[in-house]
């Protein structure tokens, strides 16, 4: 079986009661999304990495373990995602030290935060991409461009549409209903978001901390 190699596109949250998050997976030489459903731990976890501005005041435990390879050479390779039953997919970390590899079964979500902390590539199968892979409605983004070809659309503009459809395709695949929200942090100065950023990071409260991250990218544009 081939291996399609994944790189992260980030993670989607939604703030319904049941607390969904969705990794989300991009195929590197193609179109589909892989979306896998992770916990609020975990999500903090993946933030974390991604994220290289949060620095938590205390090592987390991907963290650790990063430590305790780095002190004893043992080195994360590649991360696959080798098999999907029941909606739950499962992983190994490709491990190899002074020359000798070993397998170790693992949490998806734990061996993605080990392969972002070790710059290691993830990958899957192509079998488990063509049963999970969604495609996020390219064909129609494409005829609403050329519909509107004569109007003016900025970069911003085209990166709402498709982020748009990223959040209904990822809904559709969890399941979710959307709910209305607002943006929770737009009535605070920038000066405001930075103290409640070092503020989230410092109780670590880290998914808190990247909204805030983002809402602050985003005043930055």
């Amino acid at each position: 079986m081939s291996l399609v190699r994944l790189t992260i596109k980030g993670i989607s949250y939604s703030h319904t009661q049941n607390g969904a998050y969705a990794l989300i997976l991009n195929e590197v030489d193609g179109e589909r999304k892989l979306p896998i459903v992770i916990g609020a731990f975990e999500a903090q976890a993946i933030a974390i990495a991604i994220e290289e501005d949060l620095k938590p005041p205390r090592p987390l435990t991907h963290d650790l373990f990063k430590t305790f390879c780095d002190r004893f050479a043992i080195v994360v390779k590649q991360v696959i995602i080798h098999k999907l039953v029941d909606g739950v997919f499962f992983s190994s970390i490709i491990c190899e030290r002074e020359g000798v590899e070993e397998i170790i079964d693992a949490r998806t979500s734990d061996a993605i935060s080990l392969a972002l902390r070790f710059d290691a590539p993830i990958f899957t199968y192509k079998n488990i991409l063509d049963k999970a892979g969604i495609y996020l409605r390219e064909q129609e983004i494409a005829d609403q461009e050329e519909e509107n070809s004569d109007e003016d659309f900025d970069d911003d503009e085209e990166d709402d549409d498709n982020d748009e459809s990223i959040n209904d395709a990822i809904d559709e695949f969890l399941n979710i209903v959307p709910t209305e929200k607002g943006n929770e942090f737009s009535d605070f100065s920038v000066q405001e978001l930075n103290d409640m950023l070092e503020l989230a990071v410092l109780n670590e409260d880290y998914e808190k901390a990247a909204r805030l991250r983002d809402e602050l990218s985003k005043r930055n544009l």
